[in-house]
């Protein structure tokens, strides 16, 4: 190709000599004195014109200097301005803006952390969370394959995220502490486990883990408070040897309903901070306990992922019979799980039907298709004496009830005979089946809610492979427990299928953003997206209202309100031109995480420097830390070459000389009399 553009640009310039020629000399018996400029002029912009038309191309190599990265991450959270640190921090920021040393050798770039790494544009030190480790990764994955010292300027204390004194960082950091360092006495309320919820008249226990910081022995005592009164009370004693302790209270449900706690610990002489002395919580007494009955005709280790996962809340109970051992009564149960029926279950059916009971049938290999066929239950299987797997997959328009995909599609397939499932009465599928790789539109699992009964069908057995499955992803059996929990939820409950259901937390932290959610449906139950909703929330110590609509996300109306004192609220969501309203309460405690704090964690930042090829400095040895950064040769500028390939037609530039050796040429032709 490049033989080619050399061959074109030999002729192109041959041609444009020969033109010239041709016009200035051939047969030109009187030639004057400029004709060799005239023959010039033609011949080069000729040869020009027809460079253009060539187009061939032009590689020119290019030499960008790159700077070593020099990133600044600021804790903008609310310590910082607890510990006063404000004026420091901004000072330190200036002074490294107004380095023209420090501005020549470094590409200066700042950021700001608490709940999540951001840009810096303003300092406001009003994030409710720290979360180093989030924000060095999020610096490091900005400025890879680059050389990116970190300045971190924080006080250390971290409330969220992994630890960032065993983070894999590859460029050196340099913290830069800030808030106090001096050690002082303190006892603080380090951890408080309790259960959400309890049955009434029950004992729940409390556990709750005491901290103390100092050297001398102290004296003080912990306490329980429920509306201003006194439900628990203990001594306590610290000293050097003894920094911590571990106290167990047995409180007793008294009241149905939501109730608020908090928990206490007495100032000890010369505490500095007593923030950290207290913390609020809330149990949800209920008067009675869901009891869920599994009948099977198998012994499978489904039973027991189905008994852990339902009773993973403590509201429910799971008694498990095989079928030819069950002697109690249906009714004493709000929800039967008839795992793999067989014949012998037709006496339980005829309770079922006669009661008008809510069921959950799972089969599997040994289910007896036939049987369950003749009991006109709605739906059927034409199975054969052949199994199969069934992978899932997740039904988005599902609305029965709120259930997000918890990766679905990625659990191991269930098991169960082969065959066309057909469902003759009303019904909501939320999985469908995969049948190796192959997407159906038959249902995997589907609810019914028909005449007062509700009902569901899980079509396979291998359902603990899921549970196991949900482990593995996240380290937890949460996601899995949920979708079980929202299921029997469904399935247990009598009471009637409300429009408007409302989901908020009982208990908010101080300054945090409050998320409620709404689900509404029409006369059909089914989902509403075009409703207004809107919430009014009300103080109940200043009488103050706050009305907020709803935004329409996915399948659901949701909004977010911040800036809320603490105290106790009320809340009613009501759907605009409909008499349909819902009612709640949540509190927001006085309890705020970045205060709980007495002084900066050196210790552990001075740790991460070491590890990390960094120094630990201070917000006043800002001329220590610009000097160390300016003399350390490993922070140098890279040189990087590119070569670019541009085509000639490109250059403009040529385009103008063309036309302004054409015109020269004229000028002077004209002037000689030669036009």
């Amino acid at each position: 190709m490049q033989s080619t553009l050399i061959l074109f640009s030999i002729l192109a310039l041959l041609l444009s000599i020969s033109i010239a020629y041709f016009q200035y000399y051939y047969q030109i018996k009187n030639s004057i004195k400029v004709t060799p400029i005239l023959f010039v002029l033609k011949a080069t912009s000729l040869f020009l014109l027809l460079l253009l038309f060539i187009n061939p191309t032009i590689e020119k190599t290019e030499i960008t200097n790159i700077k070593p990265v020099l990133s600044v991450l600021v804790d903008n959270s609310k310590s910082t301005s607890f510990f006063k640190e404000d004026k420091n921090v901004a000072d330190f920021l200036q002074v490294i803006d107004e380095n023209g040393k420090l501005n020549k050798k470094f590409d200066i770039q700042k950021f700001t952390f608490g709940t999540s790494l951001q840009i810096l544009d303003s300092l406001s030190f009003d994030d409710g969370q720290t979360n180093i480790s989030d924000g060095i990764l999020g610096v490091q994955n900005l400025q890879k394959d680059k050389i990116s010292p970190i300045l971190l300027i924080s006080d250390g204390n971290q409330t969220i995220g992994q630890d960032y004194e065993f983070i894999n960082s590859k460029q050196p950091i340099y913290p830069i502490v800030i808030g106090d360092t001096t050690i002082y006495v303190d006892v603080k309320l380090t951890q408080l486990n309790v259960n959400k919820y309890s049955y009434i008249k029950n004992k729940f226990p409390v556990e709750v883990i005491l901290n103390y910081e100092g050297r001398e022995k102290v004296n003080t005592q912990f306490s329980i408070f429920s509306e201003g009164k006194s439900v628990f009370r203990k001594n306590v004693s610290f000293s050097s040897d003894k920094r911590s302790a571990t106290i167990l209270a047995n409180l007793t449900s008294t009241k149905e309903g939501l109730q608020y706690y908090t928990a206490s610990i007495s100032k000890i002489n010369n505490e500095k901070n007593i923030k950290n002395n207290s913390k609020s919580f809330s149990v949800e007494v209920i008067d009675e306990q869901t009891k869920v009955l599994i009948l099977t005709s198998v012994l499978h280790p489904d039973l027991g992922a189905f008994k852990k996962s339902i009773e993973s809340n403590k509201q429910r109970s799971v008694a498990i019979f095989t079928i030819d051992k069950f002697t109690q009564q249906l009714e004493d149960y709000q929800l039967v799980i008839l795992y793999q029926p067989n014949n012998s279950f037709n006496s339980v059916f005829s309770k079922i039907k006669e009661n008008n009971s809510n069921y959950l049938l799972v089969s599997g290999a040994h289910t007896d298709w036939n049987f369950i066929n003749q009991k006109t239950l709605g739906f059927r299987k034409n199975a054969i004496n052949q199994t199969e797997n069934y992978g899932a997959i997740y039904n988005d328009a599902f609305l029965t009830f709120l259930q997000e995909d918890i990766g679905f599609n990625n659990y191991p397939p269930l098991l169960d005979k082969f065959g066309e499932v057909s469902i003759t009465k009303e019904h909501q599928v939320l999985l469908s089946q995969n049948i190796n790789g192959v997407q159906t539109q038959q249902p995997l699992v589907a609810t019914f809610d028909v005449n007062n009964q509700k009902s569901a069908i899980l079509l396979g057995e291998g359902i603990w492979k899921w549970r196991a499955a949900s482990f593995l992803n996240s380290n937890s059996f949460e996601d899995f427990d949920k979708f079980t929990g929202n299921l029997v939820q469904f399935l247990a409950s009598n009471k009637k299928r409300n429009r408007l259901e409302v989901n908020s937390e009982s208990l908010y932290p101080a300054n945090s953003t409050i998320n409620i959610s709404a689900f509404y449906t029409d006369k059909n139950y089914q989902f509403d997206a075009r409703a207004s909703l809107e919430i009014s929330i009300t103080n109940t110590e200043t009488d103050e209202v706050l009305k907020v609509p709803f935004s329409l996300i996915n399948n659901s109306y949701q909004t977010e309100i911040e800036n809320l004192a603490s105290g106790d609220y009320t809340y009613k969501v009501s759907v605009s031109g409909q008499n349909i309203n819902k009612y709640g309460r949540f509190k927001i405690t006085d309890y705020e995480v970045e205060e709980q704090f007495t002084n900066a964690n050196v210790n552990k930042l001075q740790k991460l420097a070491n590890k990390k090829g960094g120094k630990l400095f201070y917000t006043n040895q800002v001329d220590k830390i610009t000097k160390e950064l300016l003399e350390d040769e490993s922070f140098y500028t890279v040189q990087k070459s590119s070569t670019k390939q541009e085509n000639l037609i490109d250059w403009r530039w040529i385009l103008f000389i063309v036309i302004g050796l054409f015109t020269v040429e004229w000028f002077i032709r004209k002037y000689h009399g030669k036009i």
